[in-house]
């Protein structure tokens, strides 16, 4: 599984995915870096298959109506330190995981985390 890092999202969790075997990029390192629109973000997924992890809910709107991308884990905790951010993608990675494999939604807040 690929996966690419949105840019309000930690630069760890792309070294984390990888670490542990995944093939993971972040928007820093694509041309345009943080400043990568959402569209080119989108394109990324498509042609090399990447799930897109994000807070940006303008992706939840093309993941609805045009299921692009066509896998998305979006964060929904509102306004965390990013260290506690990384700490809840990394305790629940194998959860987050097992609910890629069946579902194309993830949704992530600090209470629960749902596959749709």
């Amino acid at each position: 599984m690929k996966f690419l890092v949105d840019a309000q999202l930690p630069y760890g969790i792309k070294q984390y995915l990888n670490s542990i075997g995944f093939d993971a990029i972040h928007t820093n390192d694509i041309p345009l870096k943080e400043k990568t629109p959402d569209w080119e973000i989108n394109k990324i997924s498509v042609e090399q298959n990447r799930v897109v992890i994000t807070k940006d809910k303008d992706f939840l709107d093309s993941h609805l109506l045009k299921n692009i991308p066509k896998k998305l884990i979006l964060i929904t905790t509102g306004n965390i330190r990013n260290k506690e951010l990384f700490h809840l993608l990394i305790n629940n990675f194998n959860q987050i995981f097992e609910l890629l494999v069946h579902h194309n939604l993830i949704e992530i807040n600090t209470k629960e985390i749902n596959g749709n």
